[in-house]
């Protein structure tokens, strides 16, 4: 008979008859334990979070050099970053590239992960490949797109001018430098997407799609009247996922230009995060790329304040 069925009497009784030593360890068991089984991650963020966003935040305020001399700015870096046509048209890149990234490849997720969830033979492995392009390294994958949208011999130009259209010179122009980032951006990332879309769509009860199939409903309909509304928090997470990683944009522009953090000959896709580090490890302006830093960050809130109410509202939340 376990300690919980016993009357309150007994179990007071039983209580009392344990030595001092063994009630003390009992109740830290219980209330300390899962403090400290949590308190690893805590610490880490503590370390290499919260530290570091405390300590660019505190040289915001600062003209910080290479020397190390630091002289008082107040909101004198913030100012000025919101009168430079440099940072905003770094911004105006990122936020471009972002939305021609980030909505396809969200849907070509969710129509993916539909596909794979259904029975086929070899399941297993074909759902293991779409991870293939996530443990690609970076590099190999600017160097394969900027062999595809090279503007004399890539293959892209070569099956555009199939149909008639001219050579289309991708690193120069603003819009054509996005869509290839995206393209890259796409190719890496929609996959690992797909993945977590899956996943969800593997926990909705397979009762609700029995139960339409009986009452006529057709795949397409299932789709959009059951799996959306069930995966909406699947969707919110994998918005805002897209969302930090989208507006953080680095690897991808950096590589497609040969390492080099201008973004272009007039910084057609130069994102903030490459604005950032050209402020602070090429002009050692540290106080500079601190404030574009915590910038960038009040972007990523706003970004994910609007993706997260956007598609809370999917399947009809309130």
């Amino acid at each position: 008979m376990s300690l919980d069925t016993l009357p309150r009497a007994a179990r007071n009784n039983h209580r009392r008859d344990r030595p001092p030593g063994r009630l003390w360890r009992s109740r830290l068991d219980v209330k300390a334990m899962p403090y400290a089984l949590v308190s690893p991650y805590f610490l880490l963020f503590a370390a290499f979070g919260l530290f570091p966003l405390a300590f660019t935040l505190y040289y915001s305020l600062y003209d910080y050099d290479l020397a190390g001399d630091t002289e008082w700015a107040g909101l004198g870096n913030y100012t000025a970053l919101l009168t430079d046509e440099d940072f905003w048209n770094a911004v105006t890149n990122t936020v471009g590239i972002f939305l021609l990234a980030t909505i396809p490849q969200m849907l070509m997720a969710l129509f993916l992960a539909n596909a794979l969830n259904k029975k086929f033979r070899w399941r297993l492995p074909i759902r293991m490949s779409v991870l293939l392009p996530l443990v690609t390294s970076v590099v190999a994958v600017a160097v394969v797109f900027t062999q595809l949208f090279a503007r004399d011999w890539g293959l892209v130009n070569w099956v555009l001018g199939m149909f008639g259209v001219e050579k289309i010179n991708w690193r120069a122009e603003r819009l054509p430098s996005w869509l290839a980032i995206a393209a890259m951006v796409d190719w890496r990332w929609t996959g690992y997407n797909a993945i977590i879309f899956l996943a969800g769509m593997q926990t909705i009860p397979k009762d609700l799609y029995e139960a339409a199939a009986i009452d006529g409903a057709s795949r397409r309909r299932q789709f959009w009247q059951i799996t959306l509304p069930m995966l909406r928090p699947t969707m919110i997470f994998v918005v805002l996922n897209s969302t930090i990683g989208g507006l953080t944009l680095f690897s991808e522009p950096t590589t497609f230009y040969n390492g080099n953090v201008d973004g272009g000959s007039q910084g057609q896709f130069q994102t903030v995060a490459m604005f950032v580090v050209k402020q602070g490890f090429r002009e050692f302006d540290y106080g500079y790329a601190a404030a574009a830093a915590w910038l960038l960050f009040l972007l990523i809130l706003i970004g994910a304040a609007v993706n997260f109410l956007f598609v809370r509202r999917i399947g009809g939340a309130k």
